[in-house]
């Protein structure tokens, strides 16, 4: 796919990849051999139609194509953008299996963002039309991905929906998380805004468990059901020595800052931005892959990627780690920090590193880090980005009696429904799953969606 210039890029937060143009899309399309039993569909949670729509490209039936992926999945933009498909359909194509790489598999996510974005560019958008109101009230907490989903789903049948949000703008992860170079969040306000004329509700700036806790949504509120998609925004730590210097940041304070709050736009955004010319971000998912590439834009002269295993053990999706390359990333294989080192002001000035070799496979099935001793060494750094995953938000758990979690704080669920322990609350998303992708939280959100309207159907 056409994307901007790796140097150019680098210094901009303009979206990379650029999109197939028509002809593009309908050549990719016609590598689609429509196989009858179409493997595809099983690795997708929101089961798209893919070999459906993607005939409907291969007509020049744009419309079709988008209108066809819009009956399982409201949200085609965000997903053709931020999908792992080389790890779900794409995983599954019969061409990728042919070629032994789903790199080489249809490009299902690219098509599917193309029809999305040529949709919008012709602003043919069509939203679907719900079914006459049956007087049942339910609430959404979180509108990340797996709530957005669960709002359009118990919409289309005829139910109230009002989504609780925390933060000053909708679409959780998506737009606190995920930076305006990967999706753009004029994106995200987009497919919003299509849930808002379908008749969802939105209550921003309203943290459940402070502002009001479930019971009270529930009892005082006249809910008849509610639906906990509160992600999993608890940011990991390493408790190692001199992780409370001025310079180290937790993931989500970094990209939030940016992402949300727009720090890396100085000249309109009031948002302190700490200035940084080496910067570390620890770990190898996508995360540290965002931080990381964050970190250029905001004006670092030099980034570091320290990751503990090598590239071929990353979890980052292959494409995000080439396009770090690209842009100037130096990564720092098979190492680990140990401690972070500051000056007499309290402000990190290094970090202390240490070797590592691969050992046996750990549960994981990745090969085991071993530590090597004695190879102990000093980076030169004045800021550190920790991206090691997140942990489950408590607070709903703290405030909510009755709300069975586990060990990690993750809400416990029947696996079928998504039901809880609590009578008329489902839950999906991380708040479930642990940190996971958007799509997976989508599928938890449709399963919760289609048991939470069977019972409110039958009440």
């Amino acid at each position: 796919m056409p994307s901007q210039d790796p140097v150019v890029r680098a210094k901009n937060m303009s979206e990379v990849a650029l999109g197939y143009t028509e002809t593009q899309a309908r050549v990719e399309a016609e590598r689609c051999i429509q196989c009858a039993a179409a493997p595809c569909k099983k690795g997708c949670p929101v089961s798209v139609p893919i070999p459906e729509f993607i005939k409907h490209i291969q007509e020049g039936d744009f419309k079709g194509a988008v209108d066809t992926i819009k009956n399982t999945n409201l949200l085609p933009a965000i997903c053709g953008r931020v999908c792992p498909q080389e790890k779900q359909c794409q995983s599954f194509c019969t061409v990728g299996k042919m070629l032994k790489s789903p790199e080489k598999a249809v490009a299902i996510g690219r098509l599917e963002r193309f029809v999305a974005d040529w949709e919008r560019a012709h602003d043919l958008i069509s939203v679907p039309t719900p079914k006459p109101d049956t007087g049942k009230k339910v609430a959404v907490i979180g509108s990340g991905p797996a709530g957005l989903t669960v709002a359009a789903d118990i919409r289309r049948e005829g139910h109230s929906v009002t989504v609780f949000e925390a933060f000053q703008k909708t679409g959780g992860v998506m737009v606190y998380g995920i930076p305006e170079f990967r999706l753009p969040k004029a994106i995200v306000a987009k497919e919003v805004e299509n849930l808002k004329k379908m008749g969802v509700e939105f209550r921003t700036s309203f943290l459940v468990g402070r502002t009001a806790t479930l019971e009270q949504l529930l009892d005082e509120g006249g809910y008849d059901a509610a639906f906990i998609g509160t992600g999993a925004g608890l940011p990991k730590f390493m408790r190692i020595e001199g992780e409370n210097l001025i310079g180290v940041f937790s993931a989500n304070e970094y990209l939030t800052r940016s992402n949300l709050m727009k720090a890396y736009d100085r000249d309109h955004a009031d948002t302190p931005l700490y200035d940084a010319k080496r910067v570390a971000v620890f770990g190898g998912g996508n995360v540290a892959m965002d931080g990381a590439r964050t970190a250029l834009r905001l004006g670092a002269e030099k980034v570091y990627c320290v990751y503990r295993r090598t590239r071929a053990e990353m979890p980052a999706r292959i494409e995000e780690v080439a396009h770090a390359f690209e842009e100037g990333v130096d990564f720092h294989f098979l190492e680990n920090p140990t401690k972070f080192i500051g000056d007499d002001k309290g402000r990190l000035v290094g970090v202390e590193l240490l070797s590592y070799e691969l050992g046996e496979p750990d549960a994981s099935g990745r090969r085991k880090p071993v530590a090597i001793p004695g190879t102990e060494h000093v980076l030169d750094i004045d800021a550190a980005v920790i991206a090691l995953g997140n942990d489950s938000n408590p607070l709903m758990a703290q405030t909510t009696p009755g709300l069975n979690v586990t060990k990690y704080g993750n809400i416990i669920v029947d696996p079928e429904t998504q039901k809880t322990s609590i009578d008329r609350v489902w839950a999906g998303g991380d708040i479930v799953l642990g940190a996971a992708t958007v799509i997976l939280a989508m599928g938890e959100g449709r399963r919760a969606a289609a048991s939470m309207n069977a019972y409110l159907a039958g009440k």
